[in-house]
């Protein structure tokens, strides 16, 4: 029978080579994905987007969704402000 206690061992990923390189696979995905994730949510709140943070926040796209907000849907939100 399999406990819960220790999740974080190499042998919940598989053990061996395997357990190693999903550990070096997720744990740089991860610090990634959390980098630009809080970058997105702190323009989306600086911008005061409600819809967009609550967006960003339950959506997890490894960042992607984060990039496209700081770089496109961003910048399209501060020229229609400008305008105004």
């Amino acid at each position: 029978m399999m406990g819960y206690g220790n999740m974080w061992n190499t042998a919940s990923f598989g053990g061996g080579a395997l357990g190693a390189w999903m550990e070096m696979f997720f744990i740089p995905v991860m610090i990634w994905s959390v980098a630009w994730k809080g970058w997105a949510l702190w323009k989306a709140a600086k911008a005061d987007s409600k819809i967009w943070f609550v967006i960003l926040l339950l959506v997890n796209t490894v960042g992607i969704l984060d990039i496209l907000y700081i770089f496109v849907l961003g910048k399209q939100k501060k020229a229609s402000k400008k305008s105004k």
